[in-house]
């Protein structure tokens, strides 16, 4: 398995190399000059040279690259010209509110389609199977903008359940951090609840058709245990593989949701970094979250492979 693992780090390298090298020749090469863009439309041409040469802008691009490249290894991913501060510092104030976000909604997303995916595959062609399916094509069909909408008009101004706008900090009390989460959470949650939702469905049934079920059930064995240790354990492979492919895109795409609710994390930097065309905020952040997902890849590669002896037979033999 180490000799595994030892691959999959070199592959995270190669790519990592690959992502910085295509996005910088991306960034780099747009239109638009990023003196301009810092100073405005009245700065002079000496200021703008001036700037150029501050910034390196002068420079070849492949030297400037290698100089970013460096930075990299430092864990140095530059300055960032809008806000004046260091890339690396305003991704670890942003990451909070995203993880948070992330991590809530996909514990909401798993917990619902756990549960509803194995109750609509023991009660397979029964209404209750008809609810459960029904429920999983709507949530994958409603746009969570729509769904987030929604739900500020009815929890946060009708009902004033929940807050519908800012981040609170776990530091300020637990409760209020919640309070401030838990409706993107859940509206993100909503999103990812279908697909989800039917792969637990899909690997529940495939489960309890197997023979060691019969077995189990011919040893008299209680139904909670039939379901919950012999076949919910064996289904649970596909759907790991589907969280952590949800969760991976979660952490690098909730622009959206965090521009409804108005927080403050890495979807909206993300938002006004393409804006305002700050070019060493985006390279910094488009290598960043590339890094998370395969970070994430790699984890969920990891516990299938506990899950499941054959398969980590397999991935050791490659």
């Amino acid at each position: 398995m180490l000799n595994y693992i030892f691959k999959r780090i070199i592959h995270a390298a190669e790519v990592l190399f690959v992502v910085s090298l295509i996005t910088f020749a991306v960034l780099l090469w747009i239109p638009g000059d990023v003196a301009q863009l810092i100073l405005g439309s009245d700065a002079t041409p000496e200021k703008l040279e001036a700037l150029r040469i501050s910034l390196g802008l002068d420079r070849a691009w492949y030297l400037q690259y290698w100089d970013w490249l460096k930075g990299l290894f430092r864990l140095d991913l530059g300055q960032s010209y809008l806000f004046g501060q260091n890339v690396t510092t305003l991704i670890a104030q942003r990451l909070p509110v995203t993880l948070s976000i992330a991590v809530f909604s996909m514990l909401i997303a798993s917990v619902t389609a756990i549960l509803l995916g194995s109750l609509a595959a023991i009660k397979k062609n029964t209404k209750t199977d008809y609810f459960v399916t029904g429920l999983m094509q709507l949530g994958s069909s409603v746009p969570s903008f729509w769904i987030g909408m929604l739900c500020i008009v009815f929890f946060g101004l009708k009902l004033k359940i929940f807050p519908i706008t800012g981040y609170v900090p776990i530091e300020k009390g637990f409760i209020p951090y919640l309070n401030s989460i838990f409706l993107p959470s859940f509206v993100l949650a909503i999103g990812e609840i279908g697909m989800l939702l039917r792969t637990v469905r899909t690997s529940m049934l495939d489960s309890l058709r197997q023979d060691y079920m019969d077995m189990a059930k011919v040893k008299g064995l209680p139904k909670v245990t039939v379901y919950l240790k012999y076949a919910l354990r064996s289904a649970m492979i596909a759907p790991i593989n589907v969280m952590g492919i949800q969760f991976a895109k979660l952490v690098g795409g909730t622009v959206v949701i965090e521009s409804v609710f108005s927080l403050p994390g890495l979807g909206r930097l993300i938002l006004v970094a393409v804006e305002q065309r700050d070019i060493m905020l985006l390279q910094g952040l488009v290598i960043f979250i590339t890094f998370l997902v395969i970070l994430i890849s790699l984890i969920v590669d990891i516990a299938v492979m506990f899950l499941n002896p054959r398969i980590r037979v397999q991935m050791e033999g490659e």
